[in-house]
């Protein structure tokens, strides 16, 4: 498989990924009755302020923060399933060492800005934040090695 086909592959496979983590998420925020996280929007005020973009004020710059955090988790999705897919050309890890490190980078790729930033730190956060960030990063990362899997190792078809 080329280059090319592997990079698409990746990121058709991260686009399944960053469903199945935002199901995740969801149904956690379903289930617990907590508030969607703020930080995203939070990184993509702060980003575009260093940029000199002026999101607006009020409720316009307020969903304008929200819908932009919430596609910079995309692009942070599609990007590690891009390089994924760039690094696994000539390699074929199995699922399990491919779905933690998939996870492991998602959720590296994710927290070590916000943390740059200054707009958190993990070492002050409590055990049901740990597990709500985890968990739906390993959900990512399986589904997106499995995915890939699927994609790049097609079983051959048993045709009668």
């Amino acid at each position: 498989m080329s280059c090319g086909r592997n990079v698409v592959a990746g990121v058709v496979a991260a686009a399944a990924g960053t469903t199945a983590l935002n199901v995740v998420t969801y149904l956690d925020m379903t289930v617990r009755g907590r508030p969607a996280s703020e930080l995203p929007g939070e990184a993509a005020d702060d980003l575009a302020g260093r940029l000199g973009v002026d999101l607006g004020s009020g409720g316009v710059g307020e969903n304008r923060r929200d819908g932009l955090g919430a596609l910079l988790g995309y692009a942070t999705g599609l990007g590690v399933g891009a390089l994924y897919g760039l690094l696994s050309r000539d390699r074929r890890p199995s699922l399990p060492v491919a779905a933690l490190g998939l996870s492991v980078a998602a959720m590296s790729a994710s927290d070590t800005p916000l943390t740059a930033l200054g707009l958190t730190d993990p070492r002050d956060w409590e055990a049901s934040s740990w597990v709500a960030d985890a968990v739906p990063h390993l959900v990512y990362g399986l589904t997106t090695a499995a995915v890939y899997r699927w994609l790049t190792h097609p079983r051959p078809s048993h045709r009668r």
